[in-house]
C-alpha cells in the first residue's frame, strides 16, 4: 500500500540492523526510497559516510551517479524539511500518482484492535474513492456501516478523499493488517464479498505446504523429524501479531524450526498457558500483560512467559535460545499491582490516581505500567507517591495512595498499575532441547 518509502538515518550513527532491514522489504516489493539524513545538527554528524554505507545497500544518492535522492535535515531544527516535503511531492509527479474521489471508496487495513468500550477500530488508508460517514463497509472478512471516523488527531471526520488515513468504528469484526477493505452498497453484497474471501483463505490454507497443526508438529517431533522452539503469541494489536509472527518463523533452519502454534490479539489468558503447556511451548507477549489467574497457572503449570516491548528483542531472545546461548543480562522483577480508583486532576501535581494496592508493593522509586484490558499503554517512572498528604517511600498491600506517574496524564479508573524494577543477573547458559548440537 506504500508509493513511496522514506528511509531516515541518524548523520552520526548511518544505518542500523533495522534500517537495513526495513531496506529490504522495500526493495523487494519494488517501492521507490527516499533517504531522509537527519540529526545534521548534532556535532558528529557526518551524512558522506552515510551516503558511503549505504551504497552497501545498493542505494546510490543523485550526487554520485545513481537514483536515489538523499536530503539531510535536522528534526530538531526543521532545517532541510521544506526540501524533503518538496522531493517527495516531486516523486509523486514523476510517479503520476494519481486516484480517483468520485468512485466508492477502497484501500488496505493499516491496523486494527479490539477496544472495550468501542468495539472493534480499523485504522485504513483510503487509496481511491471518498470514504464517508455511513458507508457500508467489508473489510477483510468483517463488515459493518460505519458508526464514526476518526482522522489523524482523533477528531471526527465526515469524509476520507484518497491519501487519507481514519480510523473506522462500526465494523463487526477485527480485519487482518493488510487486508482490502471495500465500500459496498448493500448487506447482500457486503455478505457475499465476505464469503467470497472467507472461501479463498480456505483454498490458500488447504493448498499451503507450510501450513502445521499441533497434532502433526507433534508427530514429528516424536519421529525425530524436527526440532522446533514452539510458540503461542499475543500482542496487543493485529499488525504486530503478524509481523512478530513473520519475523519469528523466518528465523527457522533446516535443523531447528520456530513454530508459532497460536497467534492473536489479546491479553495473556489461562487458555494460552494451557495450550503452551500441552504443546511444549513458551508463551511470548508484546506489549500486553496476563490477565486475570494466568500469570499464577503459568507459575504452577512451569510454562515460560517472555513479555517484550521491543519486537527485536523478542527476536533476539528467541534467535539465542535457538543456538542454546540466551544470556540475559537483565531481568524484570515484578513487586507489586495498584488499582485505580479514581483520577485527580491537581493544578500543579498534574494527573493523579487514587489508588489502592491489590498485590506487592509499590516504591517509589520502582519503574510502572499502565495496564489497561491485560494492555499496556505506557511504561515510565513514577512522579509522585503519596499517602494522604505525606511523600511515601513505597505503599503496600492493602493501603490507599496517590501515584503520580512522570509525563503522562491518561490515567482511567479501573486502570492496573504495575510496579517492577530492572536488576542486573549474572548471565546464564541456556540449553534448550530445540537448540542444534553445538560445534567442535
Amino acid at each position: 500500500m506504500t508509493d513511496i518509502v522514506v528511509i531516515v538515518v541518524a548523520a552520526e550513527e548511518g544505518p542500523m540492523p533495522q534500517t537495513v532491514e526495513a531496506i529490504k522489504h522495500a526493495q523487494a516489493a519494488g517501492v521507490p526510497i527516499l533517504v531522509a539524513i537527519n540529526k545534521i545538527d548534532k556535532p558528529g554528524a557526518n551524512p558522506a559516510m552515510v551516503r558511503t554505507r549505504l551504497m552497501e545497500q545498493q542505494l546510490v544518492a543523485e550526487e554520485m551517479g545513481g537514483e536515489t535522492i538523499f536530503v539531510e535535515v535536522s528534526a530538531k531544527t526543521k532545517q532541510g524539511i521544506d526540501r524533503l516535503l518538496e522531493m517527495l511531492a516531486l516523486q509523486a509527479e514523476v510517479l503520476e500518482l494519481r486516484a480517483n474521489p468520485k468512485k466508492a471508496a477502497k484501500g488496505h487495513v493499516v491496523e486494527a484492535r479490539l477496544d472495550r468500550s468501542r468495539g472493534a477500530i480499523a485504522t485504513v488508508l483510503v487509496e481511491e474513492g471518498t470514504l464517508r460517514g455511513g458507508d457500508l463497509v467489508v473489510a477483510g472478512e468483517a463488515y459493518g456501516k460505519l458508526r464514526a471516523m476518526l482522522g489523524d488527531k482523533g477528531q471526527n471526520i465526515t469524509e476520507a478523499p484518497p491519501s487519507t488515513p481514519v480510523e473506522l468504528l462500526g465494523l463487526d469484526g477485527v480485519p487482518d493488517a493488510g487486508e482490502i477493505f471495500n465500500v459496498v452498497a448493500d448487506e447482500k453484497s457486503a455478505k457475499a464479498l465476505v464469503e467470497h474471501r472467507r472461501e479463498q483463505r480456505k483454498r490458500k490454507e488447504a493448498s499451503s505446504t507450510t501450513r502445521v497443526s499441533l497434532e502433526n508438529i507433534l508427530e514429528k517431533i516424536k519421529l525425530g523429524e524436527v526440532k522446533e522452539v514452539r510458540i503461542v503469541l499475543k500482542a496487543d494489536v493485529q499488525g504486530s501479531v503478524e509481523a512478530i509472527s513473520n519475523a519469528l518463523r523466518n528465523l527457522s533452519t533446516p535443523t531447528v524450526g520456530v513454530n508459532v502454534i497460536a497467534a492473536a490479539v489479546g491479553g495473556i489468558t489461562e487458555s494460552d498457558v494451557t495450550l503452551a503447556k500441552a504443546s511444549a511451548a513458551i508463551v511470548v507477549g508484546f506489549n500486553v500483560r496476563p490477565a486475570g489467574k494466568s500469570r499464577a497457572l503459568a507459575d504452577q503449570e512451569g510454562v515460560d512467559i517472555k513479555l517484550y516491548q521491543i519486537i527485536y528483542d523478542a527476536i533476539d531472545d528467541v534467535k539465542k535460545a535457538m543456538l542454546g546461548m540466551l544470556s540475559p543480562v537483565t531481568k524484570e522483577k515484578i513487586l507489586g499491582r495498584a488499582e485505580v480508583r479514581q483520577v485527580f486532576h491537581i493544578t500543579k501535581a498534574g494527573t493523579v490516581a487514587g489508588c489502592t494496592v491489590v498485590e506487592g508493593k509499590v516504591t517509589r522509586r520502582s519503574h510502572v505500567r499502565l495496564i489497561r484490558d491485560s494492555v499496556v499503554v505506557h511504561t515510565g517512572r513514577l512522579s509522585s507517591l503519596r499517602r494522604f498528604k505525606e511523600d511515601a517511600s513505597e505503599v503496600t498491600h492493602g493501603y490507599e495512595c496517590g501515584i503520580g506517574i512522570e509525563n503522562y496524564g491518561d490515567v482511567k479508573e479501573g486502570d492496573i498499575i504495575e510496579a517492577f524494577e530492572v536488576e542486573s543477573i549474572a548471565a546464564v547458559l541456556d540449553q534448550p532441547t530445540s537448540a542444534p548440537p553445538a560445534r567442535k
